[in-house]
């Protein structure tokens, strides 16, 4: 199985858990790395490119820091210009169809913040919904949301276990 990762994180040098997540993965040979902030920073896409990548692959991951209860902007601008009717959706748009989808999240708010009578009032997967909309649009199959949270607090240590913990995750069949 080809595993394509998109990293989604502007500033991804100050990103310890990020970072240790996409060097982890590097080191896997099935698993393509595509930092997207790294590929445009003028914010500009090369639909095409993009395109002819999530063909290549079989499961694709987006992984980003939760950012204002959703993903930085740059992933809503790929979505909006990259899954394009009659491409991802809509008729003839097939080219996504069957392929899995996964969120990798990085959250810095500690569990307690994110659940029913939390401070932030919505569990993760309640944030998140607009992803899993966008993956049963076009036909993907939606797995379980992969994150980690409190990791502002992480140790070195702690992001190597989760980066561990990323590549067994993705590497599962489900």
């Amino acid at each position: 199985m080809k595993i394509l990762d998109i990293v989604v994180h502007p500033h991804l040098e100050q990103s310890m858990i990020n970072k240790a997540w996409m060097n982890r993965l590097q080191q896997e040979p099935n698993i393509t790395i595509h930092d997207l902030y790294g590929a445009y920073p003028n914010g500009i896409i090369d639909v095409n490119k993009e395109q002819q990548l999530l063909l290549a692959h079989d499961r694709i991951v987006f992984q980003f820091p939760m950012y204002w209860y959703s993903s930085p902007s740059l992933l809503k601008e790929w979505f909006d210009v990259v899954l394009t009717h009659g491409w991802a959706y809509g008729s003839g748009g097939t080219n996504l169809q069957g392929k899995d989808f996964i969120l990798a999240v990085s959250i810095g708010g500690s569990g307690v913040h994110y659940q029913a009578g939390g401070s932030n009032k919505f569990t993760i997967s309640e944030l998140l919904r607009p992803f899993q909309a966008t993956a049963n649009l076009i036909g993907m199959r939606f797995l379980p949301i992969f994150n980690k949270l409190g990791v502002n607090l992480f140790s070195n240590e702690e992001a190597k276990q989760s980066a561990e913990e990323l590549v067994k995750y993705l590497k599962a069949e489900h």
